[in-house]
């Protein structure tokens, strides 16, 4: 029996092999009659309750470890969300993107000034669309996110369950993966489509493993719609697949995914936003061709490149909650070294800090790939299985406690509650502002507000701050969109650079309201705005 076979088996009940041969051709070769059978519904039930009476305790534990991982995060991350803890970036716009697609506008969100599915090829997020229609809400990007995150657990236990033998061993991995620090700290970084990798990742590689080609192929088509830069571990993958499974399906999916990142690039990208990529920048020296300068002319510099910042602190904590184990089967979790490697060559801070969504995508290949190296580990010995095992669990669990944001742990997230006052005085006052409205609010404001076609963080569109592809109209005026704007909603309190950017516009707008921490003010039609005078020119 194959071990696809035997995996399914283990989740069946032994009755319903026998079921399935009930002898019905006999009967009718013979012409007797059939005995009389229970209604269809009450057959599907029974059928029902003996499969989850079969269900081995261990699948339970890690379902509900899936639960319970959702529901925690689902609760705290929307608890930061109403307590004013998320903003513009990276919560409000993929909710107003979302919200046009809902309603089959064009997802240009005013929030950065781009397409939302040119910034990033996340086509993945039409999924959501549906939700938008039924019950519009935080919710949909919060309660997803940490499903999916959760839900990474489950090809883990899979592929430990089946090379360990052993779904006990299956449920620690599994545990193994929700305590990694980039798994979690994914949730605390208000929304990223990176987070639905972790799970689509790692059913590709459970697929792989276990030649399970359907599974491999849906979710490796499933990955690549999450991002445009997701070849950065398929293609590793499918080099894996054709050196050790099969090599037809191997090259196929190398094929497939950088076509797919091309298209995605130079076809979508550059169509919706004027250019294939905005992050050249992100690479040292220069860009591409001065990499590959320093690296013949000064190797030294690359060097010093990789142990600055941090770097190999970064990798430290990404290795080590895993013992190490996975270099005695450093193929499987090879497949995220081009992932790792990208992310302490880029000269962007967050994408070698383990707190940032670019981590979690490396985090399946390194998990899974120790599980099959403790299926390849000795009985007995002084390295044995459950020694080894052992030792994994203690640095996951330690790995956890120094740098996870988890219940208990020696990280504790400072967040608003959502009965803080200011929190509270924000959704009085932005109470009663018309759908309808274009709006030019702080940034904590601006995802309490992201269901309509005009909403912008402040100083935009007045001042441009971050908004566009590139720097080229920063400190400029969006003439257009500032004379369409109704409404501001700014702190009482306002920073000094905030204040000098109001001041400019102050004489176009009338207070409407205000309490304690927040303002509303009206755009007057009878009064021109300004013009835009910055210092020095």
């Amino acid at each position: 029996m194959s071990e696809a076979t035997a995996t399914e088996r283990d989740l069946a009940h032994p009755g319903d092999v026998e079921a399935g041969t009930d002898g019905a051709g006999s009967d009718e070769l013979t012409g007797a009659a059939e005995p009389p059978e229970p209604s269809e519904p009450t057959s599907r039930i029974a059928v029902l309750v003996e499969r989850l009476r079969s269900v081995h305790p261990a699948a339970w534990t890690v379902a509900l470890l899936v639960a319970a991982y959702t529901v925690y995060f689902t609760d705290l991350t929307l608890d930061i969300h109403h307590g004013l803890g998320t903003a513009s970036y990276d919560s409000a716009l993929y909710d107003q993107g979302v919200w046009l697609l809902s309603r089959f506008e064009e997802p240009f969100v005013t929030l950065m000034g781009r397409n939302l599915l040119g910034d990033h090829t996340s086509f993945i997020l039409l999924v959501l669309v549906p939700l938008y229609w039924i019950a519009p809400g935080a919710w949909i990007l919060f309660g997803s996110q940490a499903l999916a995150i959760g839900a990474g657990a489950i090809p883990v236990y899979l592929v430990a369950r089946s090379r360990l033998n052993s779904p006990w061993f299956g449920a620690m991995f599994a545990a193994v993966y929700l305590l990694h620090p980039a798994v979690s700290w994914t949730n605390m970084e208000n929304f990223h489509p990176d987070a639905y990798l972790g799970v689509l990742v790692g059913f590709a590689i459970y697929g792989a493993l276990e030649e399970r080609w359907r599974v491999y192929a849906v979710f490796v088509a499933l990955a690549l719609l999450v991002k445009e830069d997701v070849s950065l571990v398929v293609v590793p993958l499918g080099a894996w697949v054709a050196w050790k499974r099969n090599p037809r399906y191997g090259v196929l999916t190398i094929l497939a995914s950088v076509a797919f990142m091309l298209v995605a690039m130079f076809v979508v990208m550059r169509s919706l936003i004027g250019v294939p990529t905005r992050n050249t920048w992100r690479i040292p020296f220069g860009g591409p061709a001065g990499l590959i300068e320093t690296a013949v002319r000064n190797p030294t510099q690359i060097a010093d490149h990789f142990r600055s910042e941090g770097r190999p602190w970064y990798l430290w904590q990404m290795l080590s909650p895993t013992a190490f184990l996975w270099v005695r089967r450093w193929d499987v979790a090879a497949i995220s070294a081009l992932v790792l490697f990208t992310n302490v060559l880029s000269t962007w801070w967050y994408q070698f800090h383990i707190q940032y969504h670019y981590s979690l995508i490396a985090v399946p290949a390194l998990v899974i790939g120790t599980a099959v190296a403790l299926g390849e580990a000795p009985e007995s010995g002084r390295w044995n299985r459950r020694r080894s095992a052992t030792a994994v669990g203690v640095c996951a669990v330690l790995a956890a406690y120094a740098w996870a944001p988890l219940p208990g742990a020696h990280h504790e997230h400072a967040y608003w509650a959502p009965d803080h006052p200011s929190a509270v005085a924000a959704r009085e006052i932005i109470t009663g502002i018309p759908d309808d409205a274009s709006v030019a609010a702080h940034h904590a404001i601006t995802p309490h507000l992201a269901y309509r076609s005009e909403i912008y963080e402040f100083p935009n569109p007045f001042r441009v701050r971050l908004y566009g592809t590139d720097i080229a109209m920063e400190n400029t005026r969006l003439d257009t969109r500032a004379d369409r704007v109704d409404l501001l909603v700014l702190q009482r309190v306002k920073s000094a650079e905030t204040e000098v950017d109001f001041t400019r516009i102050r004489a176009a707008f009338v207070l409407e309201r205000s309490n304690e921490f927040w303002e509303v003010w009206r755009r007057d039609p009878d009064v021109p705005l300004p013009p835009l005078e910055l210092q020095g020119g």
